[in-house]
């Protein structure tokens, strides 16, 4: 493939925006070369600037898991950009959108829309705090929730990809309130609590990492977090930016039957618009304004585009009693074929997948926390990452991320990823 309108278009890109890109990980600079620029999606497909298409696993990291341009989605949008794009007053499509969701999840009594992940994630914080009075909140290495200050101590996702487990311009007085604990160890979660007794707001938590590469919770650890956060007056937060309406309708909570205090959403819940929301039980969210003394404000949340695409897609997914069957035994498929093939190359590697997430570990072990993550062979990831992408098939350009699945990954798709696997050849020698 040839990427010489991408190349100009990336050095153009960087006399103006920082890097070259608006979010790191989009640079290539873990995998290295160049990144593609894209034109236009439509279903399981990208197209670059070059005219090259791609069968793709990010879709959008996450948002598109109807495809990308759903035909009834893309209707929704046009008609509700008829009536206006931004309107800064209360809209009935707000109370639409907040019902529908809480009516489908389960512990969520009342929601706030936001407009990014960053900033419910940032929120959800806040309330906590407000409400229980107190600063400190445990956070779990390798986990990412945006990049508000509290969150950028040994954050996952580009934070590790760069290298930088923090980031400058983060103040002492933040850092010292953001404890970090190891994924999938409970015991050091309880030694946090008793060295911090009557100090901690919240453990906010990804139920299934995505930034680190998927990890899953083993040994009932959200069912022990639970246990915890009750008997220490901790808010539990599950930060299901990616979870949510992913794994199951009722996301995470659902799926692995824990109930979180505060859930955290994005993605999905745009149809691949900007948008964020936080919601919780009643008596932690009445401490929002203009109830409450906790503030929280935002010019486009609840933006009716929004709104309109995010709700359509929630509906489309809720109207097709299969959507979730399907769209696991796809992802089940390209997990099994593809340990297949590795295997038969004799080359070492671990899947992690739960739902329609998974990531490959170029490692010899399990990975369920980020140390093990850190550890696996992330140059045999970037030869992997290039050698697809040469062939037509775009992964996350990085080892620490997860592939997300979406309903237009059939068949076809899955047969030509798994020829393109076909051709990789690495020596572990």
């Amino acid at each position: 493939m040839k990427y010489e309108r991408s190349s100009a278009l990336f050095e153009e890109a960087k006399k103006y925006i920082p890097g070259g890109v608006n979010s790191p990980v989009r640079a290539f600079k873990s995998v290295g070369g160049t990144p593609i620029f894209v034109k236009s999606a439509k279903g399981a497909y990208l197209h670059d600037e070059d005219g090259n298409s791609y069968v793709e696993y990010i879709n959008s990291w996450g948002p598109a898991i109807l495809g990308h341009t759903h035909p009834e989605v893309l209707e929704a949008i046009k008609l509700q950009a008829e009536k206006g794009f931004s309107f800064g007053t209360p809209t009935e499509l707000e109370s639409e959108m907040a019902k529908f969701i809480i009516d489908n999840v389960p512990n969520v009594d009342q929601i706030r829309m936001v407009s990014s992940g960053t900033e419910a994630c940032m929120s959800a914080i806040r309330v906590a705090r407000g409400f229980t009075k107190r600063e400190k909140i445990i956070k779990f290495e390798g986990c990412y929730h945006g990049h508000s200050d509290s969150f950028l101590i040994k954050a996952g996702s580009g934070a590790a990809t760069f290298g930088t487990p923090s980031s400058a311009g983060v103040t002492q007085g933040t850092a010292k309130d953001t404890l970090n604990a190891k994924y999938n160890d409970i015991e050091d979660v309880v030694e946090l609590f008793a060295k911090n007794e009557g100090e901690i707001a919240a453990v906010i938590i990804e139920p299934v990492a995505g930034n680190m590469g998927c990890v899953l919770p083993e040994n009932n650890f959200l069912q022990k977090l639970r246990k915890l956060c009750t008997e220490n007056g901790a808010v539990l937060i599950f930060d299901e930016v990616m979870t949510g309406f992913r794994l199951a309708f009722g996301g995470a909570q659902e799926m692995y039957g824990v109930d979180a205090d505060m859930v955290t959403y994005g993605k999905i819940i745009g149809g691949g618009l900007p948008v964020g929301a936080f919601g919780g039980k009643q008596e932690i969210m009445d401490c929002l304004a203009p109830n409450g003394d906790v503030y929280q404000a935002g010019t486009l949340s609840g933006n009716p585009l929004a709104m309109r695409a995010g709700l359509s897609t929630l509906q489309l997914i809720k109207k097709d009693e299969n959507f979730y069957k399907n769209l696991e035994k796809n992802t089940e498929t390209l997990d099994f074929e593809i340990a297949k093939i590795l295997n038969e190359k004799d080359i070492v590697h671990r899947i992690n997948r739960k739902g329609s997430m998974m990531s490959i570990f170029f490692h010899t072990n399990a990975v369920s926390n980020f140390d093990e993550a850190a550890k696996a062979n992330h140059p045999l990831f970037n030869n992997f990452f290039h050698h697809c992408l040469r062939n037509g098939v775009y992964l996350p350009p990085s080892g620490y991320e997860s592939w997300f699945i979406s309903q237009d990954i059939k068949e076809i798709e899955i047969e030509k990823t798994l020829e393109v696997v076909k051709k990789f050849e690495y020596s572990n020698k």
